[in-house]
């Protein structure tokens, strides 16, 4: 799902009306790409895997999990495998935990991702009963496979640092901050958070 093009731009210039700075680091940067993942336990399973790891060594982990699990790796069929065969695949002890947390909660029917609440606060809460996935998880999984317009990942360091820039500020700022800055942007502190990625990966000048 997550927030389409025209949802993105949509929502940037409706803070740029209202924020001078986002204005004119629109017009050095561009609008972004969006960032769309597929919504459901694969998208959740994969980031479990990815955790502090190389891109290639957890596409390496994930390419052997369906080979073992098969194509739609159910979590029924995680939950079967011991520990030495999800071993075998790259999953460390830590990341077993996480990912039978996640089929767990998914098998007792005290999960429902196809159903999380709306409001954004009790939707992390409900995610981050997962072990292994925090808030910052969670609010990436809310904004790209969801795409809920007012997710703000304040504790993002990228997030951070590209809003210092974009507002001109002396330093960065740090999460409290960060939180409080974007207040009036919302309900599209979303498009914000992914326009933040890209002008900070671009390395723009503060404008």
């Amino acid at each position: 799902m997550g927030l389409s093009a025209e949802r993105l731009k949509a929502g940037l210039d409706a803070i740029a009306d209202k924020e001078p700075a986002m204005a004119r680091a629109l017009a050095l940067a561009g609008y972004p790409q969006p960032r769309i993942s597929s919504p459901g336990y694969r998208t959740l399973l994969r980031t479990i895997v990815g955790q502090q790891v190389s891109v290639a060594a957890a596409a390496s982990v994930w390419g052997k999990l369906e080979l073992e699990l098969g194509a739609e790796m159910k979590p029924d069929d995680l939950l079967a495998r011991d520990y030495d065969a999800l071993r075998a695949c790259g999953l460390s002890r830590q990341k077993q935990g996480y990912a039978r947390s996640l089929c767990e909660l998914l098998a007792r029917g005290e999960l429902d991702l196809e159903h999380l609440p709306a409001d954004d606060e009790v939707a992390i809460a409900e995610l981050t009963r997962i072990k292994g996935i925090g808030r910052w998880s969670a609010e990436i999984y809310l904004l790209f496979a969801e795409g809920r317009e007012d997710i703000w990942p304040a504790g993002d360091l990228a997030v951070m640092a590209g809003i210092g820039k974009i507002l001109g500020l002396p330093e960065r700022p740090n999460e409290r901050q960060t939180r409080a800055l974007a207040e009036d942007w919302r309900p599209f502190r979303g498009s914000a958070a992914i326009f933040t990625w890209h002008y900070y990966s671009l390395g723009c000048v503060p404008v």
